[in-house]
């Protein structure tokens, strides 16, 4: 699809709005199911087979952690298929039809596993597939005229996943309480087809930037396979292959245990390997590439080279985000977890009881379990709430009082700090879960505290990195640094299931409790210190990245 409109010089595009309300609708979509999935496995038949509460958590964190794994995973086909064959207007259209088509198989399927997990990689397929998408899109309606009202749009559009979010968060479990599974899936999946029908409608007003449709000569893959294979074997060659036949070895000493060969732990299964895998070529390519990437001068412009060299510096600043997601994704787990062995305060006369009701002495035991669950599961509402609010006090307030005190605000300081703050809510995460493991009862309202810093973490570099991702990836590889960006969550889900697996092991789970800590507590402060390692990292790396301009030239 060619170009069918310009966006005004200096003005606000008028195709914005069709674009933020389905991305308002799809998010709603998307944590509506998300937010209740943990609470709905740990309570459903499709885990009936486990043999206690504690096996059945640990299955529906790994469940859930796997498909964010998978959402996070399919930009990379999302933005591959836009950018070389079809556009990022008509892949995002075909993908939102297997979202939908996925929130029906849960709401139809709750009971029967085949049936649900399907939904689950429909779900995940779809989502992932247009995630790295919109917001390029999104960037796309914006050139040299008016590129100042772009971070304008991109606050505007993170503040409308959050609106969504928010309600999504708040009200699905009280439908999954009150109404089941069936309407608790199926509401997420109305809201998804209303989103591909607004996203349609502004079909006439777009600005599409038309696919490379691989002819591109100078293109990143064909600049790296230049750099690796144009002239002789070099360093950077047998890095490269180093990475590929490491992944090649891992993936066969995992499928040996078909054979009944035991190569491979056993906790890491097809998930766990996959990504590794997939992490030993990006790594090792990438970093062959860097060694090397001079030896594709002269078959290619100077210009492509030094973009694909700013490509390889976005990667590695990607790398050190990946900490951040392993656990900011786990308060939809680890945390709603930990809120169900809490109790509900709703006798102070601030708790919204008419919202987040306490379960009662009087209920039964499946009643008063489905209570506090909802009650749980609905404090991640504070997320998206903080995040509305924090939004506008940092462009109006924090940010200027900085400016003014002589500190420049940049987007990788930010997104530094941003990845330390986080660390810090997992610190008060794990004080108040060795207050629970001593015995004391604690207010699920103290979950409020980590909520904050998590959500002030999340803003400085989650919204800072739509931003720097559109703004540093050259024109003809915007979709797939996106899809770069996204995949910085799977690998965040990698540590995790990493991380829970090997706690798992008698002998590890042996040492923590020599220690005289509970499997909780421990995991809570490793991630904190995971976290603070990689900030400090991250700043080191930041000192030395050298910042790009580009936003598409004006017509």
């Amino acid at each position: 699809m060619s170009t069918s409109a310009e966006a005004s010089p200096g003005r606000m595009p008028r195709q914005i709005p069709y674009i933020i309300g389905n991305e308002a609708c799809e998010r709603f979509s998307f944590y509506g199911m998300r937010n209740i999935l943990v609470p709905f496995l740990i309570s459903s038949v499709l885990l009936a087979y486990l043999p206690d509460q504690a096996a059945r958590e640990g299955a529906a964190k790994d469940l859930f952690h796997s498909f964010v794994i998978g959402v996070y995973f399919f930009p990379l086909l999302g933005g591959w298929l836009s950018d070389r064959y079809f556009g990022k207007y008509n892949t995002v259209l075909w993908f939102s039809l297997i979202y939908c088509a996925g929130h029906a198989c849960l709401a139809m399927f709750e009971s029967h596993a085949t049936g649900f997990y399907t939904g689950l990689f429909l779900i995940a397929l779809g989502s992932g597939g247009i995630k790295p998408l919109v917001v390029t899109f999104c960037g796309d309606q914006f050139d040299q005229t008016n590129k100042s009202k772009a971070k304008v749009v991109f606050d505007a559009f993170y503040w409308i996943i959050n609106f969504g979010s928010f309600f999504a968060s708040l009200l699905m479990p009280l439908v999954l309480r009150n109404w089941g599974p069936a309407w608790a899936f199926g509401i997420p999946g109305i809201l998804m087809f209303i989103a591909t029908l607004i996203f349609w409608a502004g079909r006439k007003k777009y600005v599409n930037v038309p696919p490379s449709r691989g002819t591109d000569p100078d293109s990143f893959l064909n600049i790296v396979r230049s750099a690796l294979l144009g002239k002789g074997v070099g360093i950077g060659t047998l890095v490269a292959a180093v990475g590929v036949i490491g992944a090649v070895v891992m993936l066969a000493l995992w499928a040996l245990k078909f054979a009944g060969v035991a190569a491979w732990p056993e906790a890491w299964g097809f998930v766990i390997t996959a990504c590794l895998a997939l992490g030993a070529v990006i790594a090792g390519v990438g970093f062959g590439a860097s060694l090397q990437l001079e030896r594709a001068r002269g078959l290619h412009p100077d210009a492509a080279i030094e973009g694909v060299r700013s490509v390889l510096r976005i990667l590695i600043v990607f790398a050190l985000v990946t900490p951040f997601w392993s656990l900011f994704d786990q308060k939809a787990s680890t945390w709603v977890i930990q809120g169900r062995a809490m109790f509900v305060p709703g006798d102070a006369w601030w708790w919204p009881s008419f919202l987040i009701q306490p379960p009662t002495a009087l209920m039964g035991t499946e009643e008063y379990t489905k209570q506090i669950s909802a009650a749980a599961a609905q404090m991640q509402s504070l997320n998206p709430l903080m995040v509305m609010l924090l939004i506008p006090f940092n462009n109006l307030v924090l940010y200027p009082a900085l400016r003014r005190m002589g500190f420049n605000v940049t987007a990788l300081r930010r997104m530094g700090w941003g990845i330390a703050i986080s660390a810090l809510s997992w610190i008060v995460a794990g004080l108040l879960q060795l207050q629970m493991d001593d015995g004391e009862k604690v207010s699920l309202a103290w979950q409020t505290l980590p909520y904050l810093l998590l959500t002030f973490g999340e803003v400085l570099v989650s919204a800072t990195a739509l931003e720097f991702a559109y703004s540093q990836a050259p024109m003809t590889m915007k979709g797939v640094i996106m899809a770069f960006w996204y995949l910085t969550s799977t690998f965040g889900g990698l540590w995790v299931l990493l991380t829970n697996a090997s706690v798992r092991d008698p002998a590890v789970i042996g040492w923590i409790q020599g220690q005289g800590w509970t499997e909780n507590a421990f995991l809570m402060f490793f991630f904190a210190g995971f976290a603070f390692v990689a900030a400090l990292a991250f700043a080191l790396y930041a000192r030395t990245y050298p910042m790009q301009d580009n936003y598409r030239t004006a017509a």
